[in-house]
């Protein structure tokens, strides 16, 4: 297309902006598909701790929610993809928000450098997507608020380190969780 087209197309304002759209981090479903398909995923994930006066931690917080790749209720970390364009103090307070609430009060930590790192792939292996191949930075989260669960979060649980390292805890995280769950509170000192 020429520039004259381009200047008849859209009439002679030579002022004229593409539109921009509302959130060009976002990939519609086939757009996402497509990409899952071709391109390791990024996602940052976060395991919600109350702790103690001595800063230690007292409490883990787990999800319970709908599993998209099994239909059944599970336990899950706080998660979620970071979007193009976006940081990852952002994206991790965008998720913390989206899934316990704007009242959780989260102390993100100072640094992105990441507690846990965890590589999912699609086929079996010790972390395990089946959707796609994604890299998750995992991170400990002191929450000092109210947290109430919101999006597809049905309820958070409350539990002692101990209790969140068991080994039925571990059994209802999907995709190797469980041992994601175990490095973050050892990191954390939990355990």
């Amino acid at each position: 297309m020429t520039m004259e087209a381009f200047g008849d197309e859209f009439g002679d304002d030579a002022g004229w902006v593409p539109p921009v759209e509302a959130n060009p981090g976002w990939l519609g479903e086939g757009e996402l598909a497509e990409t899952r398909r071709r391109v390791p995923m990024l996602y940052v994930e976060a395991l919600p701790v109350r702790v103690d006066p001595d800063g230690q931690v007292a409490e883990v917080g787990l999800l319970l929610r709908g599993s998209p790749t099994t239909g059944r209720l599970a336990r899950s970390l706080v998660s979620g993809r970071v979007l193009h364009g976006e940081r990852l103090r952002d994206a991790l307070m965008r998720h913390l928000e989206k899934d316990l609430g704007p009242t959780a009060f989260p102390a993100l930590p100072l640094t992105t450098v990441p507690h846990a790192v965890a590589e999912y792939f699609p086929w079996p292996s010790r972390f395990h997507d089946p959707r796609q191949h994604a890299v998750s930075l995992a991170f400990v989260v002191p929450v000092a608020g109210e947290c109430q669960p919101r999006q597809d979060a049905l309820e958070l649980s409350w539990m002692s380190p101990a209790e969140a390292a068991s080994e039925e805890v571990a059994a209802d995280l999907e995709g190797g969780r469980g041992a994601l769950l175990r490095q973050l509170l050892h990191h954390a000192g939990a355990l």
